[in-house]
Parts: structure tokens; sequence; C-alpha cells
């Protein structure tokens, strides 16, 4: 059954409206009302003492008493906002008898208006009505729609508005306004409005104007993902991962984060494999290119952060040199997702004041560590893509000075169902790491704070510090 209310947006400006009730709920409704521009009127006995200060202020006029009908006297609009539903009833009566709209409160039966929740964006709106029946689900949907909808919408909003007569003059026809339209808005100028660069945004939008062909220009987003779990992604890539053409994901990028892409978008991974990341990433690069040339809205996923050993950093100076627009969305990195849901501090006050990220996904790489520096006491590690090397690693580190009783924690599949965590001394860290058959993905963290995962973990199992002659003593 379809809804028997008819949406409409009223101007509202210098017209008078009353508003029956002096307490909170009056007082929202004063609010939205004066932020419309309305003459507002409030009729009640008492105020609230913010109502007080906007009558002194000569904001709003004070109809001090009862309800009396003579208060409607050229009011445009009546809402009914008291906690006594005759009074509500008999403000509803009087109202109608005139032919003013009115609005009762929490009473959809007495009204002939309802108030629709609203989502604004400068002079744009949204309005959502459930006519009155479930105002909590015309809240939910609010609630959603603030967090999907970019606040940058208010800055094209009053671009297109400002330059409403030039697209009427330069497309006069309904179906090539469209046309334009729909480039323009999968074109570079909303990004450009998120970035804050509203002088780039105008050119651009001159330039689209001025164009004749449909020839949608392509931009490349690099997006961190976060660890796995869908609900560290930020705001902002959810937003994105909803406008893309083209999704070129790693390997790692959880099936859960994926999901929650544009439908329609097409995927492709590109996960590195061992012993041949540089051609790869030449592919990376390529397909990058490929689609964007094309007009597309390329997606770059990463796992993480694009800029935390993501190489993300070498992808744009590759977009920027071939002129492809592009913007960074950062995610969660691993270590601070891995540590968080470990319940591991990465800095301590009794423990360490300084964090190091390490990468060690090859020999080459732990070559060419600073070990002496990383073997400091008072700090903790962070080490990505250290699996395979955890022996040398261990040793490295022993053997520049660090204790061999310094704690450490292996964090597996961090932030996901399938998250493990392995603690012990870091000279058992090759050992329980193989009794427990750790697998990539997999942060390691070494450090006092490590041993805290034992008593703060939240998160999945408790941590696994048991080695080879533990579990066989304990059989």
């Amino acid at each position: 059954m379809t809804s028997p209310l008819f949406p409409v947006f009223a101007d509202l400006r210098g017209r008078a409206v009353l508003v029956v009730g002096g307490g909170g709920v009056a007082q929202r409704k004063v609010a939205a009302l004066l932020e419309a521009g309305a003459t507002v009127r409030v009729g009640a006995p008492d105020l609230t003492l913010a109502l007080e200060r906007l009558a002194d202020e000569g904001r709003i006029e004070h109809l001090a008493g009862r309800f009396e009908s003579v208060w409607l006297d050229e009011a445009w609009l009546v809402i009914a906002a008291t906690d006594d539903e005759a009074v509500n009833r008999a403000v509803a009566a009087a109202a109608q008898a005139r032919r003013i709209w009115v609005n009762v409160v929490d009473d959809a039966e007495a009204s002939s208006v309802q108030i629709p929740a609203r989502v604004e964006r400068g002079p744009l709106q949204i309005a959502i009505s459930s006519g009155g029946g479930a105002p909590m689900l015309a809240r939910y949907l609010r609630e959603q729609l603030e967090i999907s909808l970019d606040a940058s919408l208010a800055a094209l909003a009053r671009l297109l508005s400002r330059e409403r007569e030039r697209i009427r003059t330069r497309h006069p026809r309904i179906g090539e306004r469209r046309r334009f339209f729909e480039r323009l808005l999968a074109g570079p100028v909303p990004r450009l409005l998120r970035q804050g660069r509203h002088l780039a945004a105008e050119r651009e939008f001159s330039i689209a104007l001025a164009e004749d062909a449909d020839s949608p220009r392509g931009s490349v987003a690099l997006v961190g993902a976060g660890p796995g779990d869908p609900g560290l992604l930020t705001l902002r890539a959810l937003r994105v991962l909803n406008e893309a053409d083209v999704i070129l994901h790693d390997r790692l990028v959880s099936n859960e984060v994926l999901q929650l892409a544009r439908r329609d978008a097409e995927r492709i991974e590109v996960g590195k494999q061992a012993g041949n990341h540089h051609a790869t990433q030449q592919q990376i690069h390529a397909l990058m290119l490929e689609h964007a040339r094309a007009g597309k809205r390329v997606v770059r996923l990463k796992g993480g952060d694009p800029f935390v050993f993501g190489r993300g950093g070498e992808e744009l100076e590759v977009l920027r040199a071939h002129g492809i627009e592009y913007e960074v969305v950062p995610g969660i990195t691993a270590a601070l997702a891995c540590a968080a849901y470990a319940g591991i501090p990465l800095t301590h006050r009794d423990h360490a004041q300084s964090v190091r990220l390490v990468t060690a996904h090859c020999k080459d790489s732990l070559d060419t560590l600073d070990w002496a520096s990383l073997a400091l006491e008072r700090q903790t590690l962070a080490v990505y893509m250290g699996v395979a090397g955890l022996d040398a690693l261990g040793e490295r580190l022993i053997a520049h000075g660090r204790a061999a009783t310094t704690p450490f924690a292996l964090v597996e599949n961090g932030s996901r169902d399938r998250q493990r965590v392995v603690t012990g001394p870091l000279s058992e860290l090759a050992e329980r790491a193989r009794v427990h058959a750790v697998q990539s993905p997999a942060l390691l963290i070494v450090g006092e704070v490590a041993a805290l995962a034992d008593k703060l973990h939240w998160f999945g199992d408790a941590p696994l510090g048991a080695v080879a002659s533990d579990i066989a003593q304990a059989a």
C-alpha cells in the first residue's frame, strides 16, 4: 500500500509558525524552524531556559498561558508539542477548522502534516517519513544516510545551484542535461570537492561544461582495506568502494570487505607471488592505467594501509607520470589492528616509549635492517611479513643485545574470525611458531608490551603460550 502523504518542502522564510508547548520537544522544533527562517511564536505557560533566552533575545515571541484559538491568527503552520493529549487535540481541531496545516508530535491521527526525519548537506535535503506510524524506523534510516552521504555534497549542491543557468543554456534539452550530469557526477568534480580543492573543482566543472563528447575521465583511488574486519573500514573507503567500476585487490583482502563493494564492479585479484613481486607490480601499474584511461573509476584495494609497506607511493608516482587523477584513502594498518585485537598496547608508560614498523619478507630485507637500533630496550617492534624468517629475526635481535626473555606475540589473521595469538619469550620465537603452525598473514610484536596479551586479550581465544615440551608434559 502506498503512503497517502504527499511530500512537500515548505518555504517558511518570514512566515509565522506557532509552536504550542514550552518543553524539550518544543525546543527542538523551534530550533529547526528558526534555522528554516520562520517567524516563530511559542505558546505555553512556561518555557525551558533555552527558549526563555530566545524570547529575551527577540528571536521568538512568547505567548504566555494556556492555548487560545487567537494564537492561530496569521499562522501558516502549527506544531502541537505539549505533554497533554487533550491540549494537543484541541490545537489540532482549531487549526484544521481554519485550514491551517498542523503537526501533533507523536500523534499521526490528529496531524494533517508530518515532520520528516531529515538529512541535510547544505541546500541538499533528504526527508524520510513513515507516515507517522514508525518514527524510529525513519530515524534509523536517517542515521544510516548520515553515515553514507559525504559532507562535500553540500559544496556540490551549491556549485550546481550557482551554475544552473549556465548548464541550461549549454544543454537546453533535458536529454543532453541528463547525460551531462551523468558525466559530471562520475568525473573528478565530486572528488575534488571531497579533497577541499574548490577552485580545481570549478575549473573541472567548466571543462566538463565545454565538452561535447561523452568522454568520462577515469581516476584511481588507493584504498586501505584494513586488516580484514569490515567494521574497521573508514566511511570514505566504503563510499569509494560503492562508486568503483573496477577493483584491483590484494590476495589478502577479506571476502567480507569485498562484499561491501558495488555489486556490479569488476573485481581483479592482483596478489603478489613469492619471488615475482616486481613483475606483478608492473602488471598492477598497467591495469590501473588501462582501466583509468578507459574512463573507469578504479579502486586499488590494499590490505592494511596503502602507505605502510603497500607500495602506494610507487603507484602514485606512476599515476602522476601518466596524468591520471588519484586520491588516497588511508586504512588501519596491521600493527594497529592486530595489536588492538590482541589486547597489546603498542606504547605503555612502563614498558615502551616508541614503536618501530619493520618489514622482513625476505633475506635481503633482513640484511638491510639496523639490528643494533632494533635491539634497544623500551621500544616495541611490529614486524610485517616476517613469518618465513622468524629463526633469523630472533637470533639477530638477541645477538645485538635484546634480552632472550623479551616477550613476543605472533598475531595470525588479526581481527578476523580465525585470529590466533601465540606468545612467549624471544628465545623460543621460532619454536613456538612451528609448534602452533603459524601461517601468513601474521604480525610479530616484540617488546615488553607483548606480555600484556595474556591478561588484556578480549577478541577470540586466549593466547597460545605453550611449547612442544609443555604440551607433552601436560599430556
